[in-house]
């Protein structure tokens, strides 16, 4: 069997996406230690707990002073390090991946990545109260671009590899491989076709095993005892739904809210932004120290059920206000965790009010606590698959996924209502950036193929020997020839790639038919904007275009002939 262009490709493809995963793995463990680093630089501890109020080790006449100094020295360092190296690396990360894959061919600097874990350890290290999670997305993404720009990958293959660091760096933090790969192709791929799902889920795997290595296979959170006692629960767990989309709303207001407001009062250079702003944070944090980091601990505590109701909805005001605040003042760091840290802490007080009202139908307080989180974060980003599978994987109980569907669902639809955007794609918008919408009046969805083609190059038969065929392409100007049938009809396209290896082959009885590669087909009618994509995601150097009513090449199309077009009508 002869070997096409399009399978040697898949295959490399598949290599990298290998590739991507280990990477993608290891800088996920590798940014796990460094964020351990920083906290035990600035803290003496390595993470502080639930209940520790952070007393350094280092300086223990200063006790929980320490709260209020660790951030602003942190911004000091990781302030100038993202406004000289990669300005991209601040903020929490995944709306920049988004918006490379969407606008820019999923091109991404290769010093994001170095510069994004640097910053995000440091700030989470120093008390910024952001996730580690929207760091790896952009360290895995940026390091699947960089492998994929240097091998040269046109833009479809590079967007999938960026996608496969963006699933390996969740498959390997949160132990859940499953959640990575529809986090890659619902938040940052946006679509779930066959060739994009089997080298996403290679990457996702990877990184997963790798992850596994290096902290365990262990379920993240542990569900208590928990099984419906009454069919009406299910109510409770759908009016949680709704107030778990409240607060995710609540979330990105404030979250932008607070940008605005940094914005508007802060007037010096932005390397200095992080630690002036740090003094707030530092207040912050001295007053509730649970905020400092990305406070892990202190979720599982509200899952145990080890806070009063008063207590844990103070945690979400807090948590409100110090993410947005971490972000405000120039942080680095993620919302994935901050989102999962609210409706944490916003379940388990809703379960506990109801366990005491109605103690015949709630007996687990905590599995509220565990569906809050999936609520929460569907609300705010808008990703209800990604936000079932992954309290899902991050529990490993079956049990809860009646509960959560019902929650995740109800949330994700009130959230919409509330609001056109979510917590990613607001920050695109706000820059005048609508990753959902096309240029509708330009050039590249008026002008018609008919507008922009050459004359077809001279067609070669299906029936034509291979020697022949040989003498046609070494004589010929054009990268590839049309292949026709008796009736004029299009077969296909050959290239000298294509008949390389039928020469090998002495056995073979080849002909130009049996050598053609299917062209999708491209009509003179259709846009340029459809000439620009099937060019793209079939890696070709020219298309045959066929008549608009029906099969009989009338021209042919190059990047070229898309670029001289454009200008003309520009």
């Amino acid at each position: 069997m002869v070997r096409t262009r399009a399978a040697i490709s898949t295959r490399a493809l598949v290599v990298f996406a290998l590739v991507v995963g280990v990477g993608a793995g290891l800088g996920a463990v590798a940014f796990r230690y460094l964020i351990k680093g920083f906290t035990w630089v600035f803290t003496g501890h390595l993470e502080l707990g639930a209940h520790s109020h952070a007393a350094s080790p280092w300086l223990p006449g200063f006790g929980v002073v320490c709260l209020l100094v660790a951030p602003v020295i942190g911004g000091l360092v990781y302030g100038p390090l993202v406004a000289r190296f990669a300005p991209e690396a601040r903020g929490h990360g995944v709306p920049e991946v988004m918006l490379a894959v969407a606008r820019h061919g999923g091109r991404i600097r290769p010093q994001v990545s170095v510069v994004k874990a640097l910053a995000s350890a440091l700030c989470i290290g120093s008390g910024g109260s952001v996730g580690r999670e929207g760091p790896i997305v952009q360290i895995g993404s940026a390091l699947g671009s960089t492998i994929g720009q240097a091998a040269r990958l046109p833009e479809r293959r590079l967007r999938l590899l960026v996608a496969c660091g963006a699933a390996g760096g969740i498959a390997a933090t949160f132990n859940a491989p499953i959640a990575g790969v529809f986090f890659a192709l619902e938040v940052i791929l946006r679509d779930f076709e066959t060739e994009s799902f089997a080298v996403v889920v290679l990457s996702s795997v990877t990184a997963a095993a790798i992850g596994r290595i290096a902290f365990g296979s262990a379920s993240f959170l542990h569900l208590p005892e928990f099984r419906l006692h009454a069919g009406g629960e299910y109510l409770l767990y759908a009016a949680l739904g709704v107030l778990g989309a409240v607060a995710g709303v609540a979330f990105i207001r404030v979250l932008y809210g607070c940008e605005d407001l940094a914005d508007r009062i802060w007037s010096g250079p932005e390397w200095l932004r992080p630690a002036a702003g740090g003094v707030l944070l530092g207040g912050l944090l001295l007053a509730l120290p649970q905020m400092y980091g990305v406070g892990y601990p202190v979720l599982e505590s509200a899952v145990a059920g080890h806070y009063v109701i008063g207590f844990l909805l103070i945690l979400v005001a807090g948590k409100l206000l110090a993410t947005s605040l971490t972000i405000a003042i120039g942080g680095s760091g993620g919302v994935f965790a901050p989102s999962l840290f609210i409706g944490a802490m916003l379940g388990s007080a809703f379960g506990q009010s109801f366990h005491d009202l109605l103690p015949g139908w709630v007996n687990a307080p905590g599995a509220y606590s565990l569906v809050g989180m999936g609520a929460v974060f569907a609300a705010a980003a808008r990703a209800p698959i990604t936000a079932v599978l992954i309290i899902f994987e991050l529990t490993g109980d079956y049990a809860i996924i009646l509960p959560l569907m019902l929650a995740v669902v109800v949330a994700t639809g009130v959230s919409q209502l509330i609001t056109e955007d979510t917590i990613y794609t607001l920050k695109l918008r706000r820059r005048g950036i609508d990753i959902d919408q096309r240029d509708q009046d330009g050039p590249m969805t008026t002008v018609t193929i008919a507008e922009a083609m050459r004359t077809i190059p001279p067609s070669v038969t299906a029936d034509l020997p291979l020697r022949e065929l040989v003498e046609r392409l070494s004589g010929s100007r054009d990268d590839a020839l049309p292949v026709i049938d008796d009736g004029g009809r299009l077969v296909g396209v050959v290239s000298p790639e294509d008949i390389e290896p039928a020469l090998t082959d002495a056995n073979g009885s080849h002909t130009t038919g049996s050598l053609a590669r299917p062209t999708p087909p491209l009509h003179d009618t259709d846009t340029l904007d459809r000439a620009a994509r099937l060019l793209t995601d079939i890696d070709e150097d020219g298309l045959p275009v066929v008549a608009g009513d029906g099969d009989t090449v009338v021209g042919w199309i190059t990047h070229r002939d898309i670029l001289r077009a454009y200008l003309r009508r520009k």
